[in-house]
């Protein structure tokens, strides 16, 4: 039976057969395809690349889409690619509307029957990165889905700071209001990624804003197993041209907080809500029926939006986050615009 509680453990790290059953698992595995979005990205691809190279996994295939690259990412992908066994990598173009479409592109693009890896072109992998989210997807029959931190670093890869750690529960009423699975640690089975497959073109047509955070509320209102490992298993590079940036520092959670408030917020939750209604038959029915009365939320007063959230029981995964949210929703700030109020 499908495990519905979305808070699988990792294996007792104490357990003295837990390396050999690591290794164990890690031996067979459907064939892996890590989807790399690129654009641009000539200063820091190549030793992503390289990272790739030296998985303790290396039987996977790399599909990196490029959004019309002008500084010599195609042609480093190019050099690497003839580094590797043929047809190991492959080079597409992509939708050239940024790198949220360019990741649902790619989505659509893997191979349904084999597992599905998340890149972006500026990290670096650790070795295990692979590895580790094989152990866990091992034998799972149903949907799953596996996540960790990251190691937070400057430019030149100096370690600044381990992402925060979420100890969950990862469930559909928290993705509804905070994405937890960073998308670059994503490691999804085959079951899990028909599920996005067939659901991708509807947070197209929204125009989402995330797609790991699309991912965690797709897999989430659907039950699937969903593991965030306490490892790190990037490094995380942070530089002026970052489409998403740590969110640990003070400025990070100022500039964050302000989103709340200036309406930015309530966007995203609008696009994603937007993304959800058509594909809501993909949900197990108490989902089904928590994103209906959460879309009355968004569309409600203040006070009744703050009475609609609590009685749902969303939450973020700290105390404070949460409160910000119910702050929010209280001066109705999650509030979608009527278009009929509208000129």
């Amino acid at each position: 039976m499908a495990d519905k509680s979305n808070n699988a453990l990792w294996p007792d790290p104490q357990d003295p057969y837990r390396k050999e059953a690591i290794l164990s698992e890690t031996q067979l595995h459907p064939p892996i395809t890590i989807a790399m979005a690129s654009y641009n990205g000539a200063r820091f691809i190549r030793a992503q690349l390289d990272s790739l190279a030296a998985q303790s996994i290396s039987d996977w295939k790399l599909i990196v889409s490029d959004d019309g690259s002008t500084d010599g990412t195609r042609q480093i992908v190019a050099e690497f690619a003839r580094t590797r066994p043929s047809g190991q990598v492959e080079l597409i173009d992509g939708p050239r509307q940024g790198s949220t479409r360019n990741f649902l592109h790619l989505t659509q693009r893997v191979d349904a029957g084999g597992w599905l890896a998340y890149a972006d072109q500026d990290d670096v992998w650790l070795p295990d990165r692979l590895e580790r989210g094989v152990a866990f997807l091992h034998g799972r029959i149903d949907a799953a889905i596996y996540a960790a931190r990251t190691t937070i670093c400057d430019e030149a890869l100096n370690p600044l700071a381990a992402a925060p750690h979420f100890p969950g529960p990862f469930t559909f009423r928290n993705a509804l209001i905070q994405a937890c699975l960073p998308g670059n640690t994503i490691l999804a089975n085959s079951q899990a990624i028909r599920l996005l497959q067939a659901t991708a073109p509807a947070a197209e047509a929204a125009g989402i804003i995330s797609h790991d955070w699309w991912a965690y509320q797709i897999l989430s209102g659907a039950g699937a197993s969903i593991m965030r490992d306490r490892a790190q298993v990037l490094l995380y590079r942070q530089h002026r041209k970052n489409l998403m940036g740590r969110n640990d520092t003070a400025r990070a959670k100022a500039a964050r907080a302000s989103m709340l408030i200036n309406g930015k917020f309530a966007d995203w939750l609008a696009r994603n809500q937007k993304a959800l209604e058509p594909v809501t038959s993909r949900l197990l029915p108490e989902n089904q029926r928590l994103l209906e009365r959460f879309g009355e939320i968004l569309k409600a007063s203040g006070p009744n939006a703050f009475a609609g959230m609590l009685r749902l029981r969303l939450y973020r995964q700290t105390r404070t986050g949460t409160l910000a949210v119910l702050a929010a929703a209280l001066t109705g700030r999650l509030r979608i615009p009527d278009p009929k109020n509208t000129s």
